[in-house]
C-alpha cells in the first residue's frame, strides 16, 4: 500500500448537516492531508449531496435507536473495513455519542467543542432524568484524547467545567476567505448581519437600535442575511421602519460580495436563559479576512480576535442604546481612520485565522496523540480517494454556524 494515501477519520454529526453548518464544518479539514474525513451519522438531511459529502454508514432506524440510548455500534463491520486512525466527533453531545463508537474499533476519540454547547443547561442536566451528556461525561474525559476548543474562551470555560488540562486545545477554525487586499475603504455603506434568526443572535437588540437611529434620523440601509424562527416577528417590527432588507439564505459568494460592500458587520449576540453563547462566530472570522470591522457585543465571545478602536469596537451585551451609538460611531470614522480599521481587521485575520493553517494544526494534533494504527490496520486499509471539499450541489449555504 503506497505510503501517500490518506488515512480516513471518522467524523460524527448527529446530523448531517444543517445548512448552516456546511461552510464552517468543512474549514476543519481543508488543511488535510494525511487524513481523509469520511462522515458518519444517525440522520441525513434530505438536501445533502451524499456522494460529494463522502458519507459513511448512517446510524438510522432502530440501530440508531440502540446506538443513542445504549452504545450499540450495528455498523462496526462496515465502520472497521475503513480502518480509521480516530474519531473526529463534533459538538460536545456529539462526542458523548460517539464515544461507544471510538471504544468499539478501538480508535482514540478527539472532539471539537464550538462554544455554544459548553454553558448549555440541558447538557449538564442531574434532574430529574441525566443528560447523555453527563451521563458518558466521566467515560468520555477518561478516553478521549484531545478536546479541541475553537477559542480560548471555550477552553477556559471547559477548564472551570473540571475537564483535564492536558487534553484542552484551543484551534480556532478561522476562515479560508482572506483576501490577498481587502475592497477599498471608500464607498463601503450599510451595516450587515449574517446569521440565524435566533435568540442567541441578539437580533431584537439589533432591531431596537436601528429603531433608535431611525428616530434619530439616520438613513443608513442594514442588511441581514439569514433565516430562522425569530424572521417573522423581526420581519413585522422592522417594516415600519425603512431602510432594512432581509435577503434570507445567501451562497457563500453572495455573502462575501456582501461583506467586501457593508461599512460593518455587527455580531450583537447573546448568552440566552437556557445557557447557549457563541464559541468563536465564524461569520466574524469571514468578515475580517475580507477586511470588514466588526461591531460586537460582550457576549460575542470575540475578545482576543476583535480589537477595540482597532479591527472593531464592542459594545455592552443586550444595550441597544449602546450599540446604537457604536454604529454612530462606526459610520461617523473619517476615512484615514476606516481605512486604518479596514486594514487591521484584515491583518487580524491573516496573522490568526487562516483556516488552512488551523486545519492543519488539527492534523498535526490527531495524528501526533492518535500514535501508531492497531497492529496490521494499515496493511489491510482499502485505497481511498484523496479527500475532496465539501461542496453540496442542492441548496446555497452561509458561512455561519447554526447554534
Amino acid at each position: 500500500m503506497p505510503q501517500d494515501l490518506p488515512r480516513t477519520v471518522l467524523v460524527y454529526r448527529d446530523v448531517l448537516l444543517p445548512r448552516s453548518e456546511i461552510a464552517f464544518m468543512h474549514r476543519q479539514y481543508c488543511g488535510f492531508r494525511a487524513l481523509a474525513p469520511v462522515w458518519v451519522g444517525r440522520r441525513v438531511e434530505p438536501w445533502l449531496d451524499r456522494e460529494a459529502f463522502r458519507l459513511g454508514p448512517v446510524f438510522s432506524g432502530l440501530s440508531g435507536v440502540l446506538f443513542k440510548t445504549a452504545g450499540m455500534v450495528g455498523q462496526r463491520r462496515a465502520l472497521g473495513a475503513l480502518a480509521p486512525l480516530c474519531v473526529h466527533a463534533q459538538f460536545g453531545r456529539g462526542g458523548a455519542l460517539a464515544l461507544p463508537l471510538a471504544e468499539a474499533l478501538g480508535v482514540p476519540l478527539f472532539v471539537t467543542f464550538h462554544g455554544s454547547e459548553v454553558d448549555k443547561r440541558s447538557y449538564w442536566r442531574r434532574f430529574p432524568v441525566p443528560s447523555l451528556f453527563r451521563l458518558r461525561l466521566a467515560r468520555l474525559q477518561a478516553y478521549a484524547s484531545a478536546f479541541v476548543c475553537v477559542s480560548e474562551g471555550v477552553r477556559e470555560r471547559l477548564l472551570r467545567r473540571g475537564f483535564p488540562a492536558a487534553k484542552l486545545v484551543a484551534i480556532p477554525i478561522g476562515t479560508d476567505a482572506i483576501a490577498a487586499h481587502p475592497a477599498p475603504a471608500a464607498g463601503r455603506a450599510g451595516i450587515l448581519f449574517v446569521g440565524r434568526f435566533a435568540p442567541m443572535k441578539g437580533l431584537r437588540v439589533l432591531a431596537e437600535a436601528i429603531g433608535l437611529l431611525r428616530a434619530r434620523g439616520c438613513g443608513e440601509t442594514f442588511v441581514l442575511i439569514g433565516d430562522g424562527p425569530e424572521r417573522a416577528a423581526l420581519a413585522a417590527g422592522l417594516a415600519p421602519l425603512g431602510g432594512v432588507e432581509l435577503r434570507g439564505w445567501q451562497s457563500q459568494d453572495e455573502v462575501r460580495r456582501a461583506m467586501a460592500a457593508a461599512r460593518a458587520l455587527c455580531v450583537p449576540s447573546v448568552i440566552t436563559a437556557s445557557g447557549e453563547s457563541e464559541g468563536l462566530p465564524s461569520v466574524a472570522a469571514e468578515a475580517l479576512g475580507l477586511g470588514l470591522p466588526v461591531i460586537a457585543s460582550s457576549e460575542a465571545r470575540l475578545e482576543g480576535v476583535v480589537e477595540e478602536g482597532s479591527s472593531g469596537m464592542f459594545f455592552p451585551a443586550r444595550d441597544a442604546t449602546a450599540l446604537a451609538a457604536r454604529i454612530e460611531a462606526m459610520l461617523a470614522l473619517a476615512p484615514p481612520a476606516y481605512a486604518a480599521m479596514v486594514e487591521a481587521a484584515h491583518a487580524v485575520a491573516r496573522e490568526r485565522l487562516d483556516a488552512r493553517v488551523q486545519s492543519a494544526r488539527l492534523e498535526a494534533l490527531m495524528l501526533e496523540r492518535a500514535g501508531p494504527p492497531p497492529g496490521g490496520a494499515a496493511a489491510r486499509r482499502p485505497p481511498r480517494r484523496p479527500p475532496r471539499p465539501i461542496s453540496p450541489r442542492s441548496a446555497p449555504h452561509p458561512p455561519v454556524p447554526e447554534r
